[in-house]
């Protein structure tokens, strides 16, 4: 499956690269399609995730209400869902897409020359030949890498202009730890995932506080709010795994993955300000 799209993604990449014959820069047009074509699910997702918080008074409600018969509480969960017409897997569906973008353009940048050139596996394998035949040394897991390095300058069926902005988006952190040059990215890319998931606590935080309870106040309903916090958990738990994999990723692989999460997460920071500012008006009217 991975596969798959990495070699879908190769062929956009690839075009984008033609027009602008700078790696780095077709990944920016690349990482700016792929966010349009994503655009209906990210509305549906912040949609999702502003009505979501919206729910959690009266999840702690029946929570606290039938906390002494599963069974009932399941009925009353899925019939409050399906009242507010919200679909309860919706997250895990974002969350599967998110997963298989991932890895597909980790493929597609750790084989540029497979997913994005289209060059044969034979080809290749001639190439890695050569370069041990003259006595250097080649990674066993970006061999592609090193052959667009080795052999990009004097032949073109394997050359790639991976220098922008003077970083080269070739090198791999983990194999170039005395290099400071490659941390700026990952760096960048830290940064921007925590503003991100500021933004998301913050927008769950303010709908939260926006709404009363439906029903009892008292002291004892209260305590039991306080206990009952499952969901809102959840939330915070994938808000952060989805960057910690990441992250964990861009160190061992070339920086123009690194350079594709940095764009995507700062059009995503966009994208939520925008989305937020409209539903915000609408709500207004």
């Amino acid at each position: 499956m991975f596969n798959f799209f990495a070699n879908i993604f190769g062929y956009i990449l690839n075009f984008l690269y033609n027009l602008v014959n700078n790696y780095g820069l077709a990944i920016i047009l690349f990482t700016l399609l792929i966010k349009i074509i994503m655009l209906p699910l990210s509305i549906k997702q912040q949609k999702t995730l502003k009505k979501s918080s919206e729910l959690q008074e009266k999840m702690k409600i029946l929570q606290f209400k039938y906390k002494n018969d599963p069974e009932q509480l399941n009925r009353e969960v899925m019939s409050l869902y399906k009242e507010e017409k919200m679909n309860p897997f919706s997250g895990c569906f974002s969350a599967i897409v998110q997963f298989v973008l991932i890895i597909s353009i980790f493929y597609l940048v750790k084989s540029p020359l497979t997913y994005m050139k289209k060059i044969e596996k034979p080809v290749l394998d001639n190439y890695i030949s050569q370069i041990q035949q003259e006595g250097k040394q080649i990674s066993d897991f970006y061999p592609e890498i090193d052959i667009i390095r080795e052999k990009g300058k004097e032949n073109e069926d394997v050359k790639i202009n991976m220098d922008f902005l003077g970083l080269d988006l070739s090198k791999i952190p983990q194999q170039n730890i005395n290099d400071y040059t490659v941390y700026i990215l990952p760096a960048l890319y830290i940064i921007s995932s925590f503003i991100s998931i500021r933004m998301t606590t913050a927008m769950t935080n303010k709908n939260k506080q926006d709404k009363k309870l439906l029903s009892s106040s008292s002291e004892e309903v209260k305590e039991e709010i306080n206990e009952v916090d499952t969901i809102m958990q959840t939330n915070k738990m994938m808000s952060w795994l989805m960057p910690i994999m990441s992250i964990s990723i861009a160190f061992v692989a070339p920086l123009g993955l690194a350079l594709y999460w940095l764009i995507n997460n700062l059009l995503m920071i966009v994208e939520r300000i925008v989305l937020n500012y409209i539903m915000k008006k609408e709500e207004s009217v």
